[in-house]
């Protein structure tokens, strides 16, 4: 089983992931565990991140990505809601989703 999340980039992200601005992301909807007592779980916003990087990130991955996050003066948006609110990368990943990643950082 999977979950479709709708993922849009913004403030000139969209240049690093093909020049294209929206995509549709399909994630298992159960993702190895870090913990030795549950052996899946549903997948967070970390998890999609590091699906965003890996998968469809076609240029410059330090300007999107930073260790195990995205680097600081990206703002991320789930459903509307700034993911600061939604507990950040321990979010659970509900089908249906929309993630909205704006750079905040322009040149000038």
């Amino acid at each position: 089983m999977s979950l479709t999340v709708k993922v849009e980039f913004g403030g000139g992200l969209e240049l690093l992931f093909n020049n294209q601005r929206v995509h549709s992301v399909t994630l298992p909807s159960t993702t190895p565990s870090s913990t030795t007592t549950t052996p899946t779980a549903e997948p967070t916003l970390s998890n999609l991140i590091s699906h965003l990087a890996t998968t469809l990130l076609t240029d410059r991955p330090e300007l999107f990505i930073e260790k195990d996050s995205v680097r600081p003066g990206i703002l991320v948006l789930v459903n509307d809601t700034d993911w600061e609110l939604e507990g950040e990368g321990a979010y659970q990943i509900k089908d249906g989703d929309e993630v909205v990643f704006i750079s905040t950082l322009h040149g000038g």
